[in-house]
């Protein structure tokens, strides 16, 4: 009996060895420290982005388009993503409305708050406490995925100050996921999460991205190379875990149905993260809501196909308030 448990503890010494070697080498390939945002603007931050600081935060921002327009349009960006994923937009709708689009504490360069609070109250305070910044009084919010969470949030708390919404795969509900893409899954796993903060392989973008487009073909070097470098932005890596905890999905299901301004539901029909039928929901949830779907697009549909998701929201946003 003896010699049985030395085998066994020798047999699974050896395991844990062969585990902290992987390990080892994994880390040694895929090491990637946080990157200073010095180091990212350049590239990332040129004209006419400028930095506007809220609460102590330096908020990456871009206000664009028809200065004259009295109700700018606000786009806020999803987990992850930046205010270029609204690239695509602003080309085109920039000629006749003011655009006002924003990287969102612990994304893109904005970077993670000194206070480390990531919850959607603080979402709400810091998006209205920079439009204050800018003098903008009234608007109207666009926001994919989080950030049609943190839209409805502002529209509830600030409802004097939202003209109109539009939700594009918006957040809101607590959500039964087909697939989730397997960033998230890292960032949501506490050992992995910490690994993460540490080592990034280039693939595990891809793969993401691949994840939440409807034609995956679509997703180009160029894009996975945005991804990955405003990930490393420093504290992102860490945001992201904070945010999904300190924000959890449903937490803003209450004020769904108290909404009461003209709502636009925009929705890619091959969005496996946030399915379809939320965006169902949504139009039910909302009175007098519309929902527009795009089968062949997915979770980012404005940033995968920009001129048809535009287009189907163009009639609304030039309607009179």
């Amino acid at each position: 009996m003896r010699k049985w448990f030395k085998r066994i503890a020798k047999l699974l010494a050896g395991v844990v060895l062969l585990a902290l070697v992987l390990l080892a080498g994994f880390v040694a390939v895929y090491w990637e420290p946080d990157r200073p945002v010095s180091s990212l603007e350049g590239r990332w931050a040129k004209e006419p982005s400028k930095f506007v600081e809220v609460e102590g935060l330096r908020v990456h921002v871009r206000d664009e388009g028809a200065t004259a327009d009295a109700t700018p349009i606000v786009l806020l960006h999803g987990t992850s993503a930046s205010l270029h994923t609204w690239d695509g937009w602003v080309e085109r709708i920039g000629a006749e409305r003011r655009v006002i689009r924003f990287d969102l504490p612990g994304f893109g360069l904005t970077g993670p708050p000194a206070d480390g609070d990531f919850r959607i109250e603080a979402y709400v305070r810091r998006v209205v406490g920079l439009l204050d910044a800018l003098g903008v009084e009234r608007f109207v919010l666009v926001g994919n995925s989080f950030g049609g969470a943190v839209s409805i949030a502002v529209a509830h708390a600030h409802r004097e100050r939202v003209t109109k919404l539009v939700i594009v795969d918006g957040a809101g509900y607590a959500v039964d996921s087909v697939s989730v893409p397997i960033g998230f899954r890292i960032a949501r796993t506490p050992v992995l999460g910490r690994l993460a903060q540490v080592t990034l392989p280039r693939s595990v973008i891809e793969s993401s991205l691949r994840n939440v487009y409807g034609d995956p073909s679509r997703v180009t070097p160029e894009l996975v190379d945005r991804y990955f470098e405003l990930t490393l932005r420093e504290g992102n890596r860490r945001a992201v875990a904070e945010r999904f905890r300190q924000a959890p999905p449903g937490e803003i299901e209450p004020l769904i149905a108290e909404l009461r301004l003209p709502t636009l539901i925009l929705w890619g029909a091959r969005d496996r993260l946030v399915p379809l039928a939320y965006g169902e929901r949504f139009e039910r949830d909302i009175p007098g809501s519309k929902l527009v779907v795009f089968d062949e697009l997915g979770h980012v549909p404005q940033e995968e196909d920009p001129e048809r998701t535009l287009a189907a929201a163009l009639p609304f946003l030039r309607s009179m308030e």
